[in-house]
């Protein structure tokens, strides 16, 4: 099921306080798989009954005397208990078979989180038997409606969409740092709304300093203010010169395939389009480094300063770029950055685009 079914299901329920006997929380997103488990808890059981009520446990440390014991205990002055058993799937035979047997009936006063491992692969008995939540990375594009949520849900504060917008661009798409940020960001406000001017003083970027305004000035091929942003871009949480190489590869391929659908005839107006359509068939997998809104419309305005020729010559400069940071003599990752920057704005008929 599609992260968009997992969470309806799950708040769904949430809300109705009515709850299926066993969840199965599987996908690749952790910071997604706990913050599922946590709400589920939290509405399940109040806390204060929570030592009586609620066990975990690790699949491989259960034997089937254990776990047919923590399945078959009644709640203590509760409605329910709640037992999680973590990295399910890797249980042993013989509690496995008590785990299959309990699935098939469960009781109506328990309530059974199965959480997979990181990496884990998806069970599928254990999905047949269970209502399924799975979570995979959230796409560039979902990011600013989560932060508007959780900054509500979790915070309980707003957020402009223009600070949501800035915050996307310094901390990117992990969720445990937004989280972070979010949280100091509404100590801060107090209360109030969070706003564009909050994200900078808090987390430390501004507007036209940001990974997004970096990729801006190499797919325009203005070398000189790409290479005034890069030791700050460089400065800001959770990017590194191979989180820059990752967003300019996604870039310039990009940009190749825009330049060969203009080769082809498409007009520069429908190229934006273009360019978000082939995005959401990636399935996430693409690393833009912003809201795919925001790649979109960049290359779409940068595709006609760039030819097959100068493009091939980028695509090779990313390529001795990445060799580059892998090897440990490396002096630093600024200079190779701003080589790799040099490199992709020469060009064909000039020293340096303006």
């Amino acid at each position: 099921m599609p992260p968009a079914s997992a969470l309806k299901t799950m708040r769904d329920a949430i809300k109705r306080g009515v709850f299926d006997g066993a969840y199965y929380i599987c996908g690749e997103d952790e910071f997604q798989k706990e913050d599922a488990m946590r709400q589920l808890i939290a509405a399940a059981i109040e806390p204060g009954m929570r030592d009586f009520n609620m066990e975990v446990r690790r699949a491989q440390e259960m034997d089937a005397k254990s776990l047919d014991a923590a399945l078959s205990a009644v709640p203590m002055m509760a409605d329910r208990r709640v037992i999680v058993i973590r990295d399910a799937s890797a249980m042993r035979k013989d509690p496995r078979k008590v785990l299959d047997r309990y699935l098939a009936k469960p009781s109506p006063d328990v309530m059974v989180l199965l959480v997979e491992a990181a990496g884990g692969k998806t069970d599928a008995s254990l999905a047949k038997a269970t209502t399924v939540l799975e979570f995979h990375p959230l796409t560039a594009d979902r990011i600013p409606k989560w932060i508007a949520h959780y900054a509500s849900i979790k915070f309980e504060t707003r957020i402009t969409a223009d600070a949501s917008e800035l915050l996307q661009s310094a901390v990117g798409t992990d969720l445990h740092q937004l989280v972070g940020e979010l949280d100091k960001l509404a100590s801060y406000t107090n209360g109030r709304e969070i706003t564009e001017g909050d994200v900078s003083a808090v987390v430390g970027v501004r507007r036209g300093e940001t990974m997004a305004d970096f990729l801006d000035q190499v797919a325009m091929r203005n070398a000189s203010r790409a290479l005034e942003l890069l030791p700050l871009i460089l400065g800001q949480p959770k990017t590194s010169a191979v989180t820059l190489v990752m967003a300019l590869s996604t870039q310039t391929i990009a940009l190749s395939w825009g330049r060969a659908r203009m080769d082809e005839g498409l007009s520069q107006n429908r190229l934006q389009n273009e360019y978000i359509n082939t995005l959401l068939k990636q399935s996430g997998s693409a690393f833009t480094g912003r809201s795919w809104g925001s790649a979109g419309a960049a290359w779409a305005s940068a595709t006609d300063r760039w030819t097959p020729k100068s493009l091939d010559r980028a695509l090779g400069a990313l390529l001795e770029a990445d060799i580059a940071l892998k090897e440990t003599r490396v002096s630093s990752e600024e200079q190779v950055i701003a080589t790799l920057v040099l490199s992709m704005c020469i060009d064909d008929d000039r020293s340096m685009a303006a």
